[in-house]
């Protein structure tokens, strides 16, 4: 039996949880959320890198869907834009419900798993979708929303990103009872997308494991994006999982010019860097023709996955390949069937089954398990917080 065989069966018994999917933006973006326009029962490879036949292919057992909404949306229009992300992924499940069910917990997902059935969970990506509000993170979690990134590659009042000029250093006070309260109610912390400020900050906050949903090793390329070496270690102490991601342009350090360039170039033509829309593509495509792509392959992500488990370990990583976020992908992971491929490169450098189990299944299930833990033991001895940012931190300058 060869590794890509031997990688489908290890699939069938412990799925990929996969961090960090785009689906419903892409949705929102192409068709305004017309899903009988992007019907993903059916192939949509010629415009999506998601549908429920490459997900099944790909041996995905559990997929947290973005609800991001671009930081150009703030104040009340990016709540309300959030709350129509979360929407959009509950028509989803209503529309599928032989193959995507709702989770909320640890046991929700295995539940999933027993039954056949994709475990639909939700991360919030960016932390300017609660508005400066506890009680409108409290909302989301009601709502379905189980991890909450931070900020996204724009500062939030209260949290540097590691893509924008430092604002407050990290956490502000209120950045850290963002967090405290995070844990209060069991929704994970993520910290893809912050500035190494910031990790320290949330990881020295946090009483509850923190995952990083799609972010990959920065000794293997030297991007803000990923994990510094010191980090990991916190990580590993934390409990929390890093889940590595598949972006060229954060894991081939040979792909971050090409891709400033690239942006440049969108920007030229009056689009957004991240669209992925088949208009944005064919601009990408014509830039690409003239100037050759650096390819990450699976190799690539094999790289940095070992990288991460050597510094934090095999309990602390996964998996968050930010399908529909991101134009392009390494050759063989280039949409969502492609998680076998990078099972079999795994099983080639001599990773075991049950290290393989830890990685796509059981180390994100047992992170959710134990937020879940925390949660119920804080929920025991306090209360919502109220605080609000001007008490904690001052009147905005």
């Amino acid at each position: 039996m060869d590794n890509l065989d031997r990688a489908r069966l290890l699939l069938a018994d412990h799925p990929v949880v996969d961090g960090h999917n785009d689906l419903p933006w892409a949705l929102r973006e192409q068709v305004g959320y017309d899903l009988d326009a992007r019907d993903i029962a059916v192939d949509q490879s010629a415009a999506l890198h998601t549908d429920i036949p490459r997900l099944r292919a790909g041996g995905v057992g559990a997929q947290f869907w973005s609800v991001y909404v671009a930081t150009e949306l703030t104040g009340d229009a990016a709540v309300s834009a959030t709350l129509e992300q979360i929407d959009v992924v509950a028509e989803l499940l209503a529309r599928h419900p032989a193959d995507l069910r709702r989770a909320l917990t640890a046991d929700d997902m295995e539940r999933a798993r027993a039954e056949g059935r994709i475990a639909s969970l939700m991360g919030a990506e960016g932390g300017h979708s609660i508005n400066n509000s506890l009680g409108t993170l409290r909302a989301l979690y009601t709502l379905g929303v189980r991890y909450m990134t931070l900020t996204h590659n724009d500062n939030t009042d209260w949290a540097d990103s590691a893509t924008d000029a430092p604002g407050v250093g990290g956490l502000s006070e209120f950045g850290r009872e963002v967090v405290r309260e995070m844990n209060r109610v069991g929704m994970l912390v993520d910290l893809s997308h912050v500035a190494a400020t910031t990790m320290r900050d949330a990881l020295a906050t946090s009483v509850a494991p923190v995952i990083f949903s799609h972010s990959s090793a920065r000794a293997v390329c030297d991007h803000p994006r990923n994990i510094p070496d010191d980090v990991l270690r916190m990580l590993a102490a934390n409990g929390g999982v890093a889940m590595a991601t598949f972006v060229p342009k954060f894991v081939l350090p040979e792909a971050v010019e090409w891709t400033l360039a690239a942006d440049r170039n969108m920007r030229e033509h009056g689009l957004h860097h991240l669209d992925t829309t088949p208009a944005a593509m064919r601009v990408h495509a014509d830039f690409e023709a003239a100037h050759p792509r650096p390819v990450a392959t699976v190799a690539t992500i094999a790289d940095h996955l070992g990288h991460l488990r050597e510094m934090a370990g095999i309990d602390h990583i996964g998996i968050g390949g930010d399908y529909d976020g991101t134009a392009f992908l390494p050759a063989g992971l280039e949409d969502v069937s492609g998680y076998p491929n990078l099972i079999a490169e795994l099983l080639s450098r001599g990773w075991s089954d049950a290290d393989l189990a830890k990685l796509t299944w059981q180390n994100a299930v047992r992170v959710l398990r134990d937020a879940e833990a925390v949660s119920r033991e804080l929920s025991a001895v306090r209360g919502p917080s109220h605080a609000t940012i001007e008490a904690l931190d001052g009147p905005a300058v």
